[in-house]
């Protein structure tokens, strides 16, 4: 027991920055989008430092240096390489394109619906004021299977 205390007061410092790290990875792997690796990287390199005895200002700016410098050059290359791409589908297509109001869009009633590209669409207003039946509008977005529309000034 005497030989625990003994290593834990030895090694205090390393292990608050190794427990650090872990706390950083587990984030890093919630996250799964690269935001606290470099963090982690930072804090096992202070916790070496920290074991090779030096002093708290040193460890604070090897976590800094070696955190920043990581997120600086590696970050956006890998962060490029693990971005989920987004999939256009065939329903995208309609966005840009104008419609015609078949059933008055109101946000708050959750009514509305629009004929666009030849289909009929359920429809939400993009700045919810409410659209008249037969008014032109330009598709701004899709949310699920809703169309976000605007008017159409003419």
């Amino acid at each position: 027991m005497d030989g625990l205390i003994a290593f834990l007061t030895q090694y205090q410092v390393p292990l608050l920055w190794l427990v650090a790290m872990v706390a950083l990875v587990v984030v890093e792997a919630a996250t799964t989008q690269l935001v606290s690796i470099w963090f982690a990287a930072g804090a096992l390199a202070a916790a070496i430092a920290a074991i090779f005895g030096a002093g708290s200002a040193v460890q604070l700016v090897v976590f800094v240096v070696v955190s920043g410098v990581l997120l600086a050059v590696v970050g956006r290359t890998a962060r490029d390489s693990v971005r989920v791409k987004r999939v256009a589908t065939n329903a995208d297509s309609v966005i840009g394109q104008t419609g015609t109001v078949l059933e008055a869009i109101d946000n708050l009633e959750e009514t509305g619906r629009v004929r666009a590209n030849g289909l009929d669409w359920t429809a939400r207003s993009a700045a919810g004021e409410q659209i008249p039946v037969g008014q032109t509008v330009m598709v701004e977005r899709i949310e699920g299977v809703k169309l976000v529309v605007s008017p159409k000034i003419k």
